[in-house]
């Protein structure tokens, strides 16, 4: 399945849970999607705003997409609210964008590229979000450089 369009209404965790607020989507939608529960998503709410995400467990073997406070302010919705949206598998595999500074890392480290190849698309991901917080190029690269190349990483390789 390539896309998937529902009619939801925007629900909530408890506190304990996270305090998300959130939309399901039934175990039988993930599993239609290319790499099921592990589907890269561009979720689009109220025909207006798109975002990037990703299937979290709800803990009842369905999953839920997570929509932040901002996303829901900017859609003018709140809990118990309907809203359309429609689901799209991502067609990049870490559901980020590469800065382009590693990006010109990646091309000019042959060891740092092997190690960051080696790693699994979820930390890739968290690499790319923590280092994209860093306004300073400089800073980014040896970030980035330091998140590779830790060994406490070296478990989460792909075997």
């Amino acid at each position: 399945m390539k896309n998937y369009n529902s009619n939801q209404t925007i629900e909530q965790l408890e506190k304990r849970k996270g305090g998300y607020y959130y939309l399901k989507v039934d175990a039988s939608i993930a599993d239609q999607f290319a790499h099921k529960r592990k589907t890269r998503l561009i979720c689009r709410l109220d025909h207006k705003l798109s975002f990037q995400c990703g299937l979290n467990h709800l803990g009842d073997g369905n999953f839920f997409i997570i929509i932040s406070t901002k996303n829901l302010k900017s859609i003018n919705r709140q809990v118990g609210d309907l809203v359309p949206f429609q689901l799209t598998e991502d067609p990049n595999p870490l559901g980020i964008d590469m800065p382009p500074t590693i990006e010109a890392l990646l091309q000019q480290d042959a060891e740092i590229k092997s190690k960051f190849d080696q790693l699994t698309n979820g930390k890739k991901r968290s690499i790319l979000v923590q280092v994209s917080k860093i306004k300073d190029m400089d800073k980014q690269i040896s970030r980035t450089a330091e998140l590779v190349s830790n060994l406490a990483l070296q478990p989460y390789m792909r075997r």
